[in-house]
């Protein structure tokens, strides 16, 4: 039976190995020793404040499934949306109810939270992920553009912001 928890001290080694196989889904396998990556998590997860929360899922002892999320401000009315960046299932445990459980407890904990809306992307090439997204009544934002860049070092960002 699946169970959906918040990450917590001591979840770091599962998080990290989970997200070697999603690494390895994507493409991009890690070049980080387990430890690395476990003291990634840590840096992440539990040091205050936080820079991201997660949800776990658990099939007995093994780590099921994890939905990485951040709270965004504003959104609709100065409230908060919760943006999902990583939802991802292990490749044992697809098929099999988990993303719909990770997902509905993500919905609660933004209703919890009173945020207005949930937030996602998904690569455009991946259409099991569109289509579960689908299934659960969501909706793709054609009028959006994602942008992303780099961390620029601090010289490059004062020459973008004119100061010196």
């Amino acid at each position: 039976m699946i169970t959906i928890a918040d990450a917590m001290p001591g979840d770091e080694d599962a998080i990290a190995a989970l997200c070697r196989e999603m690494d390895d889904y994507y493409g991009q396998p890690a070049a980080e020793t387990p430890q690395q990556r476990a003291d990634q998590v840590r840096a992440v997860f539990f040091t205050e404040p936080p820079m991201a929360r997660a949800l776990l899922a658990w099939n007995g002892p093994t780590l099921a499934g994890l939905a990485s999320y951040s709270f965004l401000w504003p959104a609709v009315g100065l409230s908060a949306s919760l943006y999902l960046k990583e939802l991802y299932v292990a490749a044992a445990c697809r098929h099999a109810g988990t993303g719909t459980l990770l997902m509905n407890r993500l919905f609660a904990v933004a209703a919890e939270k009173g945020c207005s809306r949930v937030e996602w992307t998904t690569d455009a090439g991946n259409t099991s992920a569109q289509a579960f997204y689908k299934s659960l009544g969501a909706t793709t934002l054609p009028a959006k553009i994602f942008y992303r860049t780099a961390t620029l070092p601090p010289a490059d960002a004062n020459a973008l912001t004119g100061m010196s």
